[in-house]
């Protein structure tokens, strides 16, 4: 390793060091040797550990937590704090409103938009501390049951607006509308829709049962506040607007302001109450054995998570710099999280969002040289509860 790099991590694990001495936190930052330790969170909350390996070479930045321990959750965050957009991981973690705790590790989330209106919306599913902020798609995605279990999968939308007489039209979710779609907007979009053209309903509550924030698993009840035909309508707070496009609004029922709709936003698996959802894949590991993937055989920066019935496991594995790190194939990130102990793992963004934070210190050299902006993370957040 070159001695720039060695002083940055000398100084970093200082930092660390220093901040946990300093708030008594149970956390150790280790060094590995050759390999990482094959199972178990050990008894701290969480650690992080470099890992390097001359045969890549590669650098890896593993941070472990353990399961058991109630002081910490994993959340998700969104680039403006509420809203899409890219920024670093650094700046979303700065976002996160004080009383959900502090997040003390992070590492970057899901594939995203980057070229239309809605830069940063997130390819698949997220919940972000209960909000509903982005629709699943055909695509693996983790959530957080409400029991703490963790989950991996494919999550179906059955997202579907029922009118007055009855009948039913899926929507999607926070996302670019195409002219024979139907889109749900929430503010997490910004101020307006952004679209142009169709029919647009603005909803308001009807005074009975739920509304925001829009929640998984739940049916709500909307009034038409006003109805639109010029697109880009205002998101007001407490109002969402249903886009319809141009073709599909004349194959729906026909509505006046007052009226009343029925909002599902259902999923198979249920999501009910779930807090924290995020996307990503492929899936890697599927009940401790290597998923196989039709993939190219290129090395790129990564991005994973990880876990066995005691331990999370957030990866990072540098790359596209010759002299420090290649980067990994999914073939060989999945053998690699398999030798960390995983049970389950799947790859989240990588290449130059790659990132890996500890105590508001990128600990990882990212490709680009810099941090990337990027649309979402997954935060290991420090509550303030007692351990059992």
């Amino acid at each position: 390793m070159h001695n720039s790099r060695k002083i940055f991590f000398f100084r970093a694990w200082a930092i660390v060091l220093l901040w946990l001495v300093d708030s008594g936190l149970d956390c150790c930052v280790v060094r590995a040797a050759d390999r990482p330790a094959t199972r178990g969170g050990g008894a701290h909350g969480f650690s992080y550990q470099h890992d390097e390996i001359p045969s890549g070479p590669w650098s890896i930045h593993i941070i472990r937590v353990n399961r058991g321990d109630p002081r910490f959750e994993l959340h998700s965050s969104l680039a403006r704090g509420n809203q899409f957009g890219l920024t670093t991981l650094s700046e979303q973690l700065r976002t996160i409103p004080a009383q959900t705790g502090r997040p003390v590790a992070a590492i970057n989330g899901d594939y995203y938009n980057s070229r239309s209106a809605y830069t940063g919306d997130p390819k698949g599913l997220q919940i972000m501390r209960g909000e509903l902020v982005s629709a699943p798609r055909d695509w693996t995605c983790f959530w957080v049951q409400t029991n703490g279990s963790p989950q991996m999968g494919t999550v179906i939308s059955q997202f579907e607006v029922t009118w007055p007489n009855g009948t039913k039209t899926p929507f999607g979710l926070n996302e670019q509308r195409n002219r024979d779609q139907a889109v749900l907007y929430t503010s997490v979009v910004g101020a307006s829709s952004r679209t142009s053209g169709g029919l647009e309903l603005i909803l308001e509550h009807s005074g009975e049962g739920l509304w925001l924030p829009l929640c998984a698993g739940q049916n709500y009840v909307a009034r038409v506040r006003e109805i639109r035909k010029r697109g880009d309508s205002p998101i007001a707070p407490g109002t969402l607007v249903l886009s319809l496009g141009p073709n599909i609004a004349t194959r729906v029922p026909a509505v006046t302001a007052g009226a009343t709709l029925g909002i599902s936003t259902a999923t198979s698996p249920a999501l009910g109450g779930v807090k924290t959802a995020i996307g990503g894949g492929p899936a890697l590991i599927r009940s401790g054995k290597s998923v196989p993937l039709d993939e190219a055989n290129v090395r790129h920066p990564r991005a994973a998570l990880g876990w066995n019935h005691d331990t999370f496991f957030f990866v990072e594995v540098d790359g596209r710099q010759l002299d420090l790190s290649v980067g990994m194939t999914f073939s060989e990130l999945s053998d690699y999280m398999l030798k960390l102990g995983c049970d389950e793992a799947m790859s989240l963004d990588g290449g130059g969002s790659a990132t890996c934070w500890v105590y508001g210190h990128v600990m990882n050299n990212p490709s680009e040289g810099r941090e990337r902006g990027m649309a979402n993370a997954l935060v290991l957040m420090q509550v303030e509860k007692e351990k059992k």
